[in-house]
């Protein structure tokens, strides 16, 4: 019974925090999320992702058609958000909250193939992040496509970004 009491006054704590945290800093787009919030958000991030979406293999072979492909679909349905270099800093993404990751930065090449897949395919709730799902098998070769055009990105020449 202790037990029990304490979960639930656990669980009253976090509420109770959880409402004065978005009453003090509101829920305002254009303030950027502190620590807490950040470190929150990437472990929701880590576990939004079933292990065996995250254990899969780019079955696309990355060959320059398929790089040629995903950048022109990056090109029509990322860059807005995720900007030309995948930095994320586009009036679109600025407006956005959270913002949209560097795609370049070790938080976002550090996830699995999969888990980009995932991303991609499925969208992230509660974000500017849309699912870009088709139900196609085509549909998931262009996404597959651009889980390597991502991982190229940290090391993009001048001439790539342009592209």
């Amino acid at each position: 019974m202790r037990f029990l009491l304490g979960v639930a006054a656990g669980v009253l704590l976090v509420v109770i925090g959880a409402v004065a945290y978005v009453r003090l800093t509101g829920l305002d787009a254009t303030v950027a999320p502190g620590s807490v919030e950040q470190a929150v958000m990437g472990r929701l991030r880590q576990w939004a992702v079933p292990p065996v979406t995250a254990a899969l293999v780019n079955p696309v072979p990355e060959t320059p058609e398929t790089l040629r492909d995903a950048t022109a679909h990056y090109a029509d349905h990322c860059a807005q958000c995720h900007g030309a270099d995948g930095s994320g800093d586009t009036a679109m993404g600025r407006g956005l909250s959270p913002r949209p990751p560097d795609l370049r930065k070790p938080a976002t090449q550090a996830q699995t193939d999969g888990a980009l897949f995932q991303v991609i395919e499925k969208g992230i709730r509660f974000t500017g992040m849309p699912a870009f799902t088709t139900g196609t098998a085509e549909g998931e070769s262009a996404s597959w496509a651009l889980v390597h055009l991502i991982r190229r990105m940290p090391v993009w020449t001048a001439a790539e970004v342009d592209a």
